[in-house]
This record gives structure tokens, sequence and C-alpha cells, in this order.
């Protein structure tokens, strides 16, 4: 008996879907994330509008200001669908629960001066609050905003903003007990330092346009609150005092919004080119609320920093100014 083995080339009839092959090429695979993003959303066969707000489609383009001829030019340089995000924040879990396990194990919050044990439990635990209000801010842009490509990361953020509700409540926690989490809850809704932040978080929980609370949200408040509390004084300025633990507890915050504004940063650029009318709206946009957020934002500081305050704060802003100029938005 003789057995003929022969290597036969089978060449595939399509590398993609219908809806990617009109984007990138027939002839082109299309990536994960391109098959995960691209046209994903519905926007045909509506039987009715949304009984609660019959001048909109269930996903309309007229929610925003903003106009684009297309949504889905934008693009996130995290190229995160659900597989690549949940195996990025996978990873960075392990790393917060190694640091974590680090500390509490070895007793380093003992360790901890009681002037900047005091300070984070004070500047720190309350910002749970305000990662709450950023969970549903993004849940509600990705509610109502247009285009999977712009609400997909939205979500994402919600996620993450819970997230860092949790790990901040495990500061507290460790540093202390419930009754810290009632203190910071009472400072955050009755003192003085932190109504100016509260009204801000209370105020964008009501904003209609979806894009604008994108800026208000993720570029504005986001974009001088991690540089200032996690970069400037839990990574600077404590640590310098014997607070590196916290540094550890909090590289979570760090690390992952040092990769959150490639995406914000992409998106305002991408939406700032588009016309001169996105320009100047989201100039007008992110200057009111810079404006606000940093104000909001300086008697917080002023719990760490005290002198310092105006002059590091400063520095922050300057810092987003020149982020939000190499965007191609004025401000």
């Amino acid at each position: 008996m003789q057995i003929d083995l022969r290597t036969v080339s089978i060449k595939p009839l399509r590398h993609t879907f219908d809806n990617i092959a009109h984007r990138i090429g027939a002839d082109k695979p299309a990536s994960r994330y391109q098959e995960g993003t691209l046209d994903m959303q519905q926007e045909v066969n509506f039987h009715y509008r949304p009984t609660w707000d019959p001048d909109h489609l269930i996903y309309d383009r007229a929610r925003t200001a903003v106009k684009m001829a297309d949504w889905y030019s934008f693009k996130d340089p995290r190229q995160f669908y659900y597989g690549a995000y949940t195996l990025a924040r996978a990873k960075q879990q392990d790393t917060a629960e190694a640091n974590f396990d680090f500390v509490e194990n070895r007793g380093l919050a003992a360790t901890l001066p009681a002037e900047i044990r005091d300070t984070v439990l004070k500047m720190l635990i309350p910002l749970r609050h305000v990662a709450w209000g950023s969970n549903m801010n993004n849940a509600g842009i990705c509610a109502y905003g247009y285009g999977t490509a712009f609400t997909q990361p939205c979500i994402y953020q919600s996620m993450d903003q819970l997230g860092i509700a949790q790990y901040i409540t495990r500061v507290a926690l460790l540093l202390g007990d419930v009754d810290v989490l009632d203190t910071a809850k009472t400072a955050w809704m009755e003192d003085d330092a932190w109504q100016g932040l509260r009204r801000y978080v209370e105020d964008t929980m009501v904003i209609k346009d979806p894009f604008e609370l994108f800026v208000a949200q993720n570029v504005a408040l986001d974009g001088l609150l991690y540089p200032l509390v996690y970069e400037t004084i839990i990574d600077d300025v404590l640590s310098s005092k014997g607070g590196t633990p916290v540094a550890m507890l909090t590289q979570f915050m760090t690390d992952w919004y040092a990769e959150v504004r490639k995406w914000t940063d992409a998106t305002m650029k991408t939406a700032a080119a588009e016309s001169p009318e996105n320009k100047e709206i989201l100039g007008r946009w992110t200057t009111a609320w810079r404006d606000r957020a940093a104000a909001a934002l300086v008697p917080v500081a002023r719990i760490a920093l005290a002198e310092r305050t105006d002059e590091l704060t400063a520095e922050v802003v300057q810092q987003f100014n020149a982020r939000m100029a190499k965007a191609g938005v004025p401000v």
C-alpha cells in the first residue's frame, strides 16, 4: 500500500467581517480590537424612540455638540477590547495585591509617621466618593454617547474607577478601621475643604452632553487630580517624609492614569482635528472645567501641602495645559 502525503494551501475566501472589510479592505486581516470595535453599535431597526426621551433615538449623534463625520475615527492607543482590557487589568491587579500583601505582612503601615497617616486618612480616603462619581459618569457616557470607538473605553473607565474606590477603601482599613470610612464620608459631606470638589462631582452628574461629560470628568478632573494627588503629593512629597508604603498601596492609580491619559489625549486630538467648530467647543469646555477642577482641588491639596499648595497645583495645571496644546485643544 502506498500513501501520498501532500500539502494543500487553502486560500481563505474572506479575512474579516463585511463591516470591517469596507473600512480596511477585504484583503486585510483585522485585529481583534477592530473586530470588537468598528461598527458594533446598532444604527437601524429601532422600533420606537425612548419614551423617557422622545426627542432622541436610543443612539443619537444629536446628543452632543461635537460633530464627527465618522464616529469610528477615534482610536484607543491601548487597543482595548474586552479580552485585552481584562488581561491588562489582571496583571495590574496582581501587582497591586502583591503590594498590599507586602505592606500588610511586614507591618509597614504601623511604621508610618503619625502625621503622614493622619494626612493620608484626611486627604485620600474621601476621594473614594470622587471615584464613585467617575464610575457613574463614565457609565453615563457609555449609555448616551455615540459609536463604540468612543463609548467602549468609557465603560472600562467606569469599572476602573469602581476598582480605585475599592482600593482606597482597603487603604483606609489597613491604616485604620471601619470608623475611618465613616469619618471620611462625614468630611466629604460637611467639611469646607471638600465642598468645592463635591459640588464639581455632583454638577457633572447632570451634564446632558456625553462629550462634555467626557471632558469634565476624564480630561479636566482626572487630568488634574491624579497628577496632583498620586504623583505629586503621595509619590513625591509624602514618600520623602516616610510615606513610601502609601505609594506602594496606590501604585495602581499612578500606573493606571499614565496609561489612561494616552486614550483621553488621543480622543481629544481626533475630535479637535475634525473641524474648527469642534476645536472651539472643546477649548471652551476644557478651559471652564479645568478652572473649576483646579479651584476645587486646591483646598484638598492644602491638607497635605500647606504653604506649597499654590506652587505645586500651578505646576500640575501647566503640565495639563501643555498636554492639551499638544492635542490641539486651545486652553
